[in-house]
């Protein structure tokens, strides 16, 4: 079998939950069984998105022509959707693989529903990585069977500590004292993460409770903003980007990870902190209640309430056997049911080997 994948972006130009899940998945399966092209753009500028599904389109067409595809795999409903259409529309006879990943930005697509229906109507298999979106694809025309795969976490990676000495050396360059209690959270500075709550938390929480924010993005100026207007420069550390090799330590040398997403597709960042042992605080909205459970897998928040975020965070300090329980509870679950061996396995079982 022999799969044409079209992305937007992909390694090394941009790596994000989409490009992490096509490379984890197409790396654990078996090139004799299923063989896997891409046609993505490494670092793609404005002109280059809009004009993305005409080029990948054309580029499909050549590169049939001398490799004969079974299928072609969008990943997800927007430039790289109207490729798989593009090209759908152009050879009936080529299955069309959608992989909703979606996690903002929904309300733009409801309004132009007219322009995004074809895609959902015309795949002739969807997976969506929550129940979340499987509802959403539905909503928008799907009518092909939808199947729920989510993404997952190289459970090892994220599990396995570096050595004490090691752990030391970065608190100590973070400036972490031995009584402070560290929040991280982790991903793009945008809207959706409301990381603006988490600092606005801070104002109810004892000085020795600070954060740790890694990523970057284009609210990354306000947010700076913000913890000075508060004066709380002092108990916010901006880490900028971390390379995913040393994201595990960052995790590992924090004490409660933190998103109080206002919508969110899945949220791989918070299988990775459990898989860390990092008991998580987040917002039963979009894709997270299908892995957490309150009280269970992690604790819920209310969405754009700093002072339900400090709640949280002063129950887990005080409250260690609940703490004990929901971390040793969320990693289980990581271990059964995300680890990417597991998640490649039902993608070629469930998806690529079923479309056909």
């Amino acid at each position: 079998m022999r799969i044409l994948i079209f992305s937007l972006a992909y390694y090394p130009g941009f790596v994000g939950g989409a490009e992490v899940a096509i490379k984890e998945i197409i790396d654990r399966i078996d090139p004799d069984e299923i063989t896997f092209d891409i046609i993505s753009v490494s670092n793609p500028s404005f002109f280059q998105k809009i004009f993305y599904p005409i080029t990948a389109f054309f580029k499909a067409v050549r590169l049939h022509k001398k490799n004969k595809y079974d299928a072609v795999w969008s990943m997800m409903a927007s430039y790289a959707g109207f490729a798989g259409l593009l090209f759908k529309l152009f050879r009936k006879d080529i299955r069309f693989i959608l992989t909703i990943q979606e996690g903002e930005n929904f309300g733009i697509r409801n309004i132009l529903k007219l322009f995004f229906k074809p895609i959902f109507k015309k795949a002739d298999r969807i997976q969506v990585i929550s129940s979340f979106l499987g509802d959403w694809a539905r909503s928008m025309g799907a009518v092909c069977p939808i199947i729920l795969v989510p993404n997952g976490v190289d459970y090892n990676f994220f599990r396995t500590r570096k050595s004490h000495a090691e752990l030391e050396i970065l608190k100590r360059n973070l400036g972490k004292k031995i009584d402070d209690v560290f929040l991280i959270t982790t991903g793009r500075l945008v809207e959706k993460n409301a990381v603006n709550n988490i600092i606005e938390s801070l104002l109810f929480m004892p000085e020795n409770i600070k954060l740790l924010i890694v990523g970057q993005g284009v609210l990354e100026n306000e947010l700076k903003n913000l913890a000075t207007n508060l004066k709380l420069t002092d108990r916010v550390r901006f880490a900028g980007f971390i390379d995913h090799a040393s994201l595990p330590s960052y995790l590992h040398i924090s004490d409660i990870f933190v998103r109080p997403s206002l919508s969110e597709g899945f949220g791989i960042s918070f299988i990775e902190a459990m898989a860390a042992r990092i008991p998580v605080i987040a917002t039963p909205v979009g894709g997270i209640p299908d892995f957490i459970k309150d009280g269970e897998t992690g604790l819920f928040c209310e969405a754009g309430n700093p002072k339900s975020i400090a709640q949280k965070v002063e129950k887990l300090i005080k409250d260690k056997e609940s703490r004990d329980y929901i971390i040793n509870n969320a990693e289980r679950m990581v271990k059964e049911k995300y680890d990417w061996n597991l998640i490649a396995n039902d993608m070629k079982s469930k998806v690529f080997l079923q479309v056909l």
